[in-house]
């Protein structure tokens, strides 16, 4: 979108969230616009659906706007401006045409909108865990990174197809190098989200891990061997920085407050960098690689039936707030091999939610304001933002969504077997799902065999979603219950949760 466009959603959204004096944060992920709200109850949800641009809302640690990738920046980009220049009106009514949008959604997507927000309100609930509470915290660390990664990914798989290739090998080493120097790095980026995540101070938590990527660890010697620059990789930044915290903590509680600037920064960074290059990377770098052979070994010996396992129980995952722990996986085998192989299989999940939503759209003939949701939602459905599908329709009908992690897991099968048969798809970065992450495919046999192998799956998962909702998704009561005809609807996305498979949000 144009900057006048982006800064039309922006001021369009900011009254329906209580006005610039009622965000504390303001921040993106791939997809969504977050913020941090001192009042909730002063969000018009309902308005905030109506908006064209705004693809449904998710009430979490942060309210979060779903908009789309590449929509979202600019939109964030204008809200900062708006809030800045002090130019927006806070607290002002909402303007007249949403609310009035809003108020005319029929009842087919109304009744279905709000049993999907009841649900997600019930699995807050169930997710709010100390353990589950981590886990997400964990994420938060690496959503800010993805765009990085998304840039770099691309940018070292047209390195790689130009090497393939033979074309320009002075621009094949600069690419490398473009795309390697923010990997190379990670570790302190790591590090510096951990510690502003857990309340530290983000620049003794980035250089307390930037030890790890040090060359001259090279010298050093633990457990009977000479360290590697690198070794442990983001798991090994994310416990040292966690470490520095504490740390850091500790220091200042019992420091008197004329040295604190002077000692605890000192302790902080002299007893967390010493405990990473005498624990904490030996440690890490095991449990790194551990991952790495792990993925490995799964899609060589055990591909059909990881693939059929991880694209059927991703949603399901998510629900439950447990797909946050893959995040770091993911990174850690991009570190470690250039590519995560499990993305592409979890992506599977999102394709069987298009094919059912497609079934659904012809099962439901009559319910035009169910068939305007999905109309609304598919094409982002396709770019793997998932989130108005499964929360809007097929989650809330029931039976839909188990025949939408069916065709999730028969295309994880299919890209499973082909990892098993010797051509693992893997994902140079994290983020992207659906149509979006072909730019991002890597694999043994070059991007042509890798992409082929992809938009196998992505079929595979359409046609079994598809047919699987057809046949299996609706008894007759549910037919009689939905399938009646409606008035005439007006298109909007309905509330939206947990990402697909992406990530992490």
């Amino acid at each position: 979108m144009s900057d006048e466009k982006n800064r039309s959603v922006a001021e369009a959204i900011l009254p329906l969230v209580g006005g610039a004096a009622n965000i504390r944060s303001v921040a993106h992920c791939m997809t969504r616009l977050r913020l941090g709200l001192a009042d909730r109850s002063l969000v018009d949800r309902a308005a905030l659906q109506a908006l064209p641009a705004v693809l449904g809302t998710v009430d979490d640690d942060t309210y979060q706007i779903v908009l789309g990738p590449g929509a979202v920046a600019g939109v964030t980009a204008q809200l900062r401006r708006l809030l800045d220049s002090g130019a927006a009106a806070g607290g002002a009514a909402p303007p007249a045409a949403p609310v009035a949008a809003a108020s005319a959604v029929p009842s087919g997507a109304e009744e279905l909108a709000g049993r999907g927000a009841r649900i997600r309100a019930e699995q807050k609930a169930r997710n709010a865990t100390p353990v589950k509470r981590a886990l997400r915290r964990i994420a938060d660390i690496f959503v800010p990174l993805i765009p990085a990664l998304i840039g770099c990914g691309i940018v070292a798989a047209l390195s790689g197809a130009l090497a393939n290739l033979g074309w320009v090998p002075g621009l094949v080493a600069a690419l490398g190098a473009v795309s390697s120097g923010f990997m190379s790095l990670l570790a302190v980026f790591v590090g510096y989200n951990t510690a502003k995540e857990f309340g530290g101070t983000p620049v003794l938590g980035g250089a307390v891990a930037s030890v790890i990527v040090y060359a001259g660890v090279a010298k050093v010697e633990a457990f009977g061997h000479h360290l590697t620059p690198g070794q442990g990789g983001v798991v090994g930044a994310l416990g040292a920085a966690l470490l520095a915290v504490h740390l850091e903590r500790w220091t200042r509680r019992i420091v008197p407050a004329a040295l604190d600037v002077l000692v605890t920064p000192t302790v902080t960074v002299l007893l967390g960098g010493l405990a990473a290059l005498y624990g904490l990377m030996f440690l890490a770098g095991e449990v790194s690689t551990a991952i790495g052979h792990a993925a490995t070994w799964l899609l060589a010996h055990g591909g059909l039936l990881a693939g059929l396992v991880l694209g059927g129980l991703f949603l399901p995952l998510v629900m439950l707030g447990l797909h946050q722990a893959l995040i770091p996986i993911h990174t850690t085998l991009i570190q470690q091999q250039g590519s995560t192989v499990l993305l592409p299989i979890l992506a599977m999940a999102g394709a069987g939610q298009v094919g059912c939503a497609v079934a659904v759209y012809l099962r439901l003939r009559h319910n035009a304001s169910v068939r305007a949701t999905i109309r609304s939602a598919l094409p982002a459905g396709l770019l793997g933002v998932g989130e108005p599908l499964v929360y809007g329709v097929t989650l809330p009908l029931g039976r839909p969504f188990v025949t939408a992690c069916v065709g999730g897991a028969a295309g994880g099968a299919f890209v499973g077997v082909a990892g098993q048969l010797g051509n693992a798809v893997g994902s140079t970065a994290v983020g992207p799902s659906g149509w979006a992450l072909f730019p991002l495919l890597a694999g043994p046999h070059g991007l042509a065999a890798s992409a082929a192998v992809y938009a196998g799956g992505l079929l595979t998962g359409y046609l079994v979603g598809f047919l699987a909702t057809y046949f299996f998704g609706f008894t007759r009561a549910m037919l009689a219950e939905y399938d009646a005809a409606a008035p005439a609807p007006v298109a909007t996305a309905p509330t939206a949760t947990a990402p697909t498979a992406t990530a992490p949000e």
